[in-house]
């Protein structure tokens, strides 16, 4: 039998809005985003395990006592070395297929989830992730026994941290299937995931549209609702998505193009010239 599970990686101590995950989604409601998160997990189909994989820091027993209430799993580990703790997390809870999703993406569509952990088994792949959906969408999954082999061989500080790097650089090693938004669900332009301020007030808008209809709004309906009010992309349009850097170069790059974005044109030209 493979048992399958979704693993949140999730801690309240957050370097761009700290606490974030615990804010109220809907506003001044009384559920927090991480606990959307969950909701949206357990409407999930043929899912047998719900994880949060947080830190042994004091300040995350709150989240032990969420996983309580909400009846889900969990486990506290490496502050830094997010791979170690899904590693560990996976394995203790015997888990064969793992889903991978972060505690700050409470728009989750649990049928295209659903859909892309289908898909991942009926081809027989090592690691699935998918590509062109809006920012908070895109979702990943991926064997135990590649997991494993990324924990044992891992050995750059990014790949500890983001989970998936090492998978990524290897095609060599990996059976890599890589699922692309279809044209009408196509929007990576649409940033609707939890890191800052301006994150926080466009994922309140979206709830106050959406979450009345229906509690579990899917990737379609939020598509639709930017189409019909495209204003809604100008709330967090000056945030730039964290990326992974190979090079101190492209970190360079990188913090030109954020500096353009304040306006802050000496800084941007001083590095230009360095």
């Amino acid at each position: 039998m493979v048992k399958k599970g979704i693993i949140i990686q999730a801690r309240v101590d957050s370097t761009r809005l700290p606490g974030k995950i615990l804010f109220k989604l809907p506003f001044n409601s009384n559920f927090t985003v991480l606990e959307q998160v969950i909701k949206r997990c357990k409407n999930v189909n043929n899912l047998d395990e719900i994880i949060i994989a947080t830190t042994s820091k004091e300040n995350d027993n709150v989240l032990e006592k969420i996983a309580k209430f909400d009846g889900i799993r969990i486990f506290r580990g490496n502050e830094c070395n997010v791979l170690e703790r899904f590693y560990y997390a996976a394995k203790i809870y015997k888990l064969n297929l793992i889903i991978r999703l972060t505690g700050d993406n409470p728009c989750i569509d649990p049928l295209l989830i659903s859909t892309i952990l289908e898909n991942h088994i009926r081809n027989n792949v090592d690691y699935t992730k998918t590509e062109g959906y809006p920012i908070g969408l895109n979702i990943e999954v991926f064997n135990f026994d590649a997991l494993e082999k990324t924990y044992k061989n891992a050995t750059k500080n990014y790949e500890k941290e983001h989970v998936t790097p090492y998978i990524n650089r290897n095609p060599q090693i990996f059976k890599i299937n890589v699922i692309k938004a279809p044209k009408e669900l196509y929007a990576p332009d649409i940033r609707i995931t939890l890191d800052t301020e301006e994150d926080y007030a466009l994922l309140c808008a979206v709830y106050d549209y959406l979450y009345p209809q229906n509690k579990y709004f899917n990737a379609y309906d939020i598509v639709n609702l930017f189409n019909q009010k495209p204003w809604l992309k100008l709330i967090n349009k000056k945030i730039i998505q964290k990326k992974i850097f190979n090079t101190l170069e492209e970190e360079l790059e990188e913090a030109k193009k954020i500096l353009d974005l304040q306006d802050l044109k000496r800084a941007r030209d001083f590095l230009k010239n360095t």
